[in-house]
């Protein structure tokens, strides 16, 4: 409640707080247009310079570089780049290498049209003591938060929450509730895996949400062998954890089978409610608050047919908490849901994008959607099915308009994943006085 007193006499209304819809509610957003897409890629050997890169797209139509990449920063090697996210200032951009374990720190505020690398931390495992795969970079006040995919001890999917400050000191891990130590959580079904994969957070409910995913030893196997290794098929979270989000600790383990992926969480003051899809039982679940102030998790719907196995990945849900679009990766499509009834989502629209598709990120008036590609490495498809792209659409109300494509293949740039929005107009927007306030109120001040 003070947090959100503070927030209104600050003039910030606490329901509309982000950027893209999937950003942190901690964040200053783009409310127009905005000017720039960072799209983080993964390096291919022998195209181009081989390396990973942060690529920047002009997305504005009134710039005369409108549809253009207007910069490339290379970071040296590959390191299964895969995620990003802004500090909650926006002043810095964190993405991490699933494989190397770099986090790498990039400057888009000096010149958010040609970011500057700032900083790579490279004791990442050390720090965490023993975490591995950084994934989602989460914006909290005056920190982000950092999940893990795996550990160093058995490349498994037992894994931890990290702690940074926007600075990149590690503050502290926080390892997820398993079977032999719940940490005081309560076991609501069978799972208490582990596993991680995404965050998300409600903070005038004062939770925290996690999903699971695999360990290293799948993510980084080839995807053809391991869908037929019946022990790496075992080897796939089942949970979602429901935490205390000022205390760091968890409160109830949820059974999602399926390894439910990115998180989604309602905008609207009176939505107490979130969304994830689960990649192999092709399911929409949802995680709300039910009329007793209890969490309850359940499945609402199917995404396209599960038995053929289309592979939810990302979602991206409207900020007026009506829609969801969800991509899946082996049709290549976008479906859309109306979600006005969330324990109840209806597919209204679909549209194929590519022969694989991956992130989608919408804007915040609903009016754009931006399409990558890549999901990993050695996931992608083969051959002519492995197109590597960055689309640009309109969504007019009823069908899905493409604005222009980029093919990062021919352009040498490699594999398109994670995208985040950049507006020059954000940084003198931003009061410094609303995240201050806010980290104290985080801090128990």
């Amino acid at each position: 409640m003070a947090m959100a007193v503070t927030l209104s006499l600050l003039g910030t209304p606490v329901a509309t707080r982000a950027d893209e819809t999937c950003q942190s509610p901690y964040m200053a957003k783009i409310t127009g247009q905005e000017d720039f897409v960072y799209v983080w890629t993964l390096g291919v050997e022998g195209l181009g310079d081989g390396q990973d890169k942060l690529v920047t797209v002009d997305v504005n139509p009134k710039s005369p570089n409108y549809g253009k990449v207007v910069a490339s920063l290379s970071v040296g090697g590959r390191n299964e780049a895969h995620h990003s996210g802004f500090t909650d200032d926006r002043k810095y951009l964190w993405a991490g290498g699933l494989d190397t374990n770099k986090l790498f720190i990039f400057d888009v505020a000096s010149d958010p049209a040609k970011p500057t690398l700032h900083k790579v931390v490279t004791d990442f495992v050390e720090k965490s003591g023993g975490v591995v795969g950084p994934h989602t970079t989460y914006a909290l006040p005056g920190r982000i938060m950092i999940t893990g995919l795996s550990n160093n001890k058995d490349h498994g999917g037992r894994t931890a929450l990290v702690e940074y400050t926007n600075e990149g000191e590690h503050i502290a891990t926080h390892w997820m509730p398993t079977d032999q130590n719940l940490q005081g959580a309560k076991k609501s079904g069978n799972f208490a895996d582990g596993y991680n994969y995404d965050l998300r957070v409600l903070p005038r409910r004062n939770i925290m949400l996690t999903s699971s995913f695999t360990g290293w030893s799948n993510y980084m196997m080839d995807f053809g062998k391991m869908l037929q290794d019946k022990e790496a098929m075992k080897r796939f979270g089942n949970t979602m954890v429901l935490w205390n989000l000022h205390s760091k600790k968890p409160k109830k383990i949820f059974d999602v089978p399926g390894a439910p992926l990115e998180i989604r969480c309602a905008w609207q003051p009176n939505h107490n409610w979130c969304l994830t899809t689960t990649a192999l039982t092709s399911k929409i679940y949802l995680v709300y608050e039910d009329e007793q102030g209890e969490w309850q998790s359940k499945a609402v719907a199917d995404v396209g047919d599960p038995a053929k196995v289309p592979l939810p990945v990302d979602i991206s849900i409207s900020s007026d908490d009506s829609h969801l679009w969800v991509n899946t990766f082996m049709d290549g499509k976008t479906r859309l849901f109306d979600i006005t009834d969330p324990h109840n989502p209806n597919q209204i629209y679909e549209k194929v994008i590519g022969r694989q598709v991956n992130m989608a990120s919408s804007s915040w008036d609903g009016k754009r959607i931006y399409y990558t590609s890549s999901l990993l490495a050695n996931w992608d498809k083969k051959g002519e099915d492995n197109e590597q792209y960055f689309k640009s659409f309109i969504w007019d109300g009823e069908k899905l308009v493409e604005q222009f494509s980029i093919d990062f293949n021919e352009q040498k740039l490699g594999r398109a994943h994670q995208m985040r929005f950049g507006a020059y107009s954000l940084y003198s927007a931003v009061k410094p006085s609303v995240t201050t306030a806010v980290a104290k109120l985080e801090a128990g001040d």
